[in-house]
């Protein structure tokens, strides 16, 4: 299931409701509206990391490799250890990804490629970038509302500290808070996908636990 969904979100790049058509001014309207709520700037977070050259190459490795492999060990987890959990967290899973597909329909532009935010591509300074030129690599540029890798880390911590027992357990709340700081720092997401993350999974959980209870944790 998760592999059909992740070639959906390949194929979604080339059929965007409109393409790259409106993907920039979307972009700097999220920018200017994190202004007005006067969110932290990502680009002074950026500028903080910039000096250490092996945490901005430790930030583009966690944001490359860290949200798909940790997401598959938590459902291995849980459906090897936790079977009767797995159905449900594994509901969740899908849902959260198959709607932020569809929102990723329309196109926006990361911080990365908007010039005059003051931002650089962290990934692609250090011939680290997963991307292409615009359009290709091994994800669509232009979905980055809401951002996947926060809502999945977020899906991991939930279901390591709901279902888990040991003690250990909350270290798990780690791995939401560093993802949504790399996808920050790395100029490949706006803090405002990553509320649109927390937001459409909580939609999908409500609806869902509206609909069938039992679907979900």
């Amino acid at each position: 299931i998760l592999n059909v969904l992740f070639v959906i979100w390949r194929v979604v790049g080339h059929v965007s409701l409109f393409h790259e058509a409106g993907a920039f001014s979307r972009g700097r309207w999220l920018w200017h509206a994190e202004r007005v709520l006067h969110l932290p700037s990502e680009a002074s977070m950026q500028h903080a990391l910039l000096p250490h050259v092996t945490l901005s190459r430790i930030a583009n490795g966690y944001y490359e490799y860290a949200h798909a492999p940790l997401l598959a060990v938590m459902l291995l987890w849980l459906l090897w250890r936790h079977r009767d959990d797995y159905r449900r967290w594994r509901n969740l899973v899908v849902g959260f990804t198959g709607v932020s597909l569809l929102i990723g329909l329309l196109p926006v532009a990361p911080p990365r490629l908007l010039p005059g935010l003051g931002m650089v591509d962290l990934a692609a300074r250090y011939h680290q970038s997963v991307y292409t030129s615009l359009g290709h690599g091994i994800s669509d540029q232009l979905s980055c509302m809401p951002s996947v890798h926060v809502g999945w880390a977020v899906l991991v911590a939930a279901a390591v500290v709901v279902v888990g027992r040991s003690r250990w357990r909350w270290l798990a709340v780690l791995h939401p808070i560093l993802t949504t700081y790399v996808v920050v720092v790395t100029a490949n997401h706006y803090w405002l996908d990553a509320f649109g993350a927390l937001v459409v999974l909580a939609v999908v959980y409500a609806g869902v636990r509206r609909v069938r209870p039992s679907l979900v944790p």
